[in-house]
């Protein structure tokens, strides 16, 4: 091949080459991130669903009426709420049915846990009979021992030991005007040679001293109450009421002897027992009388202006050595002795008693407490003084017919109204209380 062709060719060649080298493609390395899903075995935690079994309480009520119903299932709910642990199967029974009722919730098989009742006789019946359950542990735990003022730890303690536990109250005093005092120049009497000389002041000014209606019998029970509780002291009188004591004793003639002092005098409303006692508070509000022995419910039948002139003072001391012993019907709660679940009971007792609950009552009800951390700011001027009254008292009284049995109670105002007829029959009526006495405590 001669040169000319040789360079021919390999200008071919050259020229092919480059043509190949531009239309070969660039290598370009990518690097891209990608996310692969990798399952990992990881242990959690899973909350087992745990059965508990709840307790359960049963609470008898008496309160039926519209305010203390609704109060009554507002605590319930509240101490659930607190408690989910526990169920209180409520039932609320009219007043007067529970009252009737009460024996055959006692003595059936699974009797209710908690009841509502009274304090005095009507729950000493069942305490006697192994009834009611002992509550003194209750009492130390909660601190009711120094919260609750003493006369309401005696009256819910027997042979040592507490069974009761009270919650709402009232009291009794000697109320009296304000404005006949001031009018005479009269000092509040504090015993009874002061007393007789306030009575006797009243009298020759042209007042009543005492209004009283005895047309129906326990309002001249109060007076036997606070006479015996005054000359031979409290215990002696709730003894008597027990029938531990006799009716011939010469101290019960004593009380009938003070007594007689007051009818011999001309001190009370005269025929007293033509008015009941809301009918003999006319001459009260009308200011013809001065003083009327009475329960704090005196208020509710005043008019405003009556009331806002009234004011009262303890029953007067005979005997400065006795213990004082006061009125105050007192409502409250027990434990069945034969509670199927007990420590919840104590539990639920404990809640009633606390002052969280007193404070409710106080704030809804106008319920006077017994547990004496309840603020008595809350209260009004009067209603302090009357737990003032009953913080001084050394044992807390019901009243005649709640401190004794019916029975006796029945004849022991049926004497009261003879002796005001006839203040010469003592010695007589007094035979006659001492021969009921023996039968019907005997009885029992």
């Amino acid at each position: 091949m001669n040169l000319k062709k040789m360079q021919i060719v390999f200008g071919l060649v050259l020229v092919l080459s480059l043509i190949l080298s531009a239309c070969t493609p660039e290598t370009v390395t990518v690097v891209e991130e990608v996310e692969v899903p990798v399952e990992v075995e990881v242990e959690v935690p899973v909350e087992k669903e745990v059965f508990v079994e709840k307790q359960t309480v049963i609470y008898n009520s008496m309160n039926g009426d519209p305010d203390p119903r609704a109060a009554d299932e507002e605590i319930v709910k509240r101490f659930m709420e607190a408690n989910p642990d526990t169920e209180v199967i409520h039932s609320i029974v009219a007043h007067e049915d529970f009252k009737t009722a009460i024996r055959a919730y006692l003595t059936a098989s699974t009797p209710p846990d908690v009841l509502t009742w009274f304090a005095g006789n009507r729950a000493r019946f069942f305490i006697d009979n192994d009834q009611i359950m002992d509550i003194s542990d209750v009492w130390e735990s909660e601190g009711w021992n120094e919260s609750y003022p003493k006369g309401f730890q005696a009256m819910s303690t027997v042979d040592g030991a507490q069974y009761f536990l009270p919650t709402s109250w009232y009291w009794w005093a000697v109320y009296y005007r304000v404005s006949v005092f001031e009018e005479l120049g009269l000092e509040v009497p504090e015993t009874w040679d002061e007393f007789l000389a306030v009575n006797e002041t009243l009298k020759e000014n042209g007042y009543t001293p005492i209004a009283i209606g005895t047309k129906y019998r326990w309002t001249a029970a109060a007076w036997f109450d606070y006479l015996n509780m005054r000359i031979n002291g409290p215990q002696f009188h709730i003894d008597l009421m027990l029938g531990k004591e006799s009716y011939d004793d010469p101290r019960v003639a004593e009380v009938f002897k003070y007594w007689r002092v007051l009818l011999d005098n001309g001190y009370f409303l005269e025929d007293a027992a033509a008015y009941s006692w809301s009918e003999a508070l006319e001459p009260f509000i009308a200011g013809e009388a001065g003083m009327y022995l009475m329960g704090d419910f005196i208020r509710d039948s005043l008019p405003e202006e009556v009331e806002a002139d009234l004011d009262f003072f303890r029953f007067p001391i005979i005997d400065p050595s006795m213990p004082i012993g006061e009125d105050a019907p007192t409502d409250g709660f027990f434990l069945s002795a034969n509670a199927a679940n007990p420590e919840a009971a104590k539990e639920f007792l404990a809640y009633l008693g606390s002052v969280e609950v007193q404070t409710y009552n106080a704030e809804t009800l106008g319920r006077l407490p017994t547990n004496s951390g309840v603020d008595r700011s809350l209260f009004t001027e009067s209603q302090q003084k009357g737990m003032e009254l009953i913080d001084g008292a050394d044992f807390v009284a019901q009243f005649y017919d709640r401190d004794t049995t019916p029975e006796m109670a029945d004849e022991g105002m049926n004497a009261f109204m003879a002796f005001w007829d006839d203040p010469d029959s003592i010695e007589t009526l007094l035979a006659d209380l001492e021969a009921a006495r023996q039968e019907i405590f005997l009885e029992e």
